[in-house]
């Protein structure tokens, strides 16, 4: 079977009043270094292989794991969430970044379905710890091989993006998604 090998995209939203921030600019540093690492065949070719209908996100982590760590993020940071009832709640990854973090989340065939980049920017909103968003969604999701494609990322974007517009902000300073 051949797999799509499409180029990851990337949209980025900012609170005006961070876009010139030190925070900021060690958040896009990290997205820069996302991208250079999906310029490779080889982690487009795993990353279409990860997405695939039947698969789920934790495959979609596997391949991004070794440069989450390199760039100084921790799988499923626990006590992020402790003041919260909910304390269950735990990010797929996140960095630290001077007095606060990134919350880096993967998301594969529940991202809109379940409302999961809303949760997952909920989560975000919530953390006292982090204040930036990096969400990994697919750019075409199949459920199952006859499905026709649905993109995700345009979805989540149109949805998301509404949060930076100045009369809507919360306490996520910065987003961004991937569409992988």
């Amino acid at each position: 079977m051949a797999y799509s090998e499409a180029a990851v995209q990337r949209a980025d939203y900012v609170q005006i009043s961070f876009a010139g921030s030190d925070e900021w600019r060690a958040v896009v540093s990290r997205a820069n270094s996302f991208m250079s690492f999906f310029e490779s065949g080889e982690v487009r070719e795993r990353i279409a292989v990860a997405n695939q209908p039947g698969t789920n996100s934790k495959e979609v982590q596997e391949v991004l794991l070794p440069e989450a760590i390199e760039l100084g993020f921790r799988s499923e940071a626990k006590g992020l969430f402790d003041d919260y009832a909910t304390s269950a709640l735990r990010p797929d990854y996140y960095c630290p970044i001077g007095k606060t973090g990134i919350i880096l989340e993967v998301e594969r065939g529940q991202t809109t379905t379940n409302n999961n980049d809303l949760r997952n920017f909920w989560k975000c909103h919530i953390c006292t710890q982090a204040s930036y968003l990096f969400l990994f969604v697919p750019l075409a999701l199949r459920h199952n091989e006859q499905s026709t494609p649905k993109n995700e990322y345009k979805r989540v974007n149109d949805r998301l993006e509404a949060f930076f517009r100045p009369s809507n902000y919360t306490n996520v300073r910065g987003l961004v998604v991937f569409g992988y």
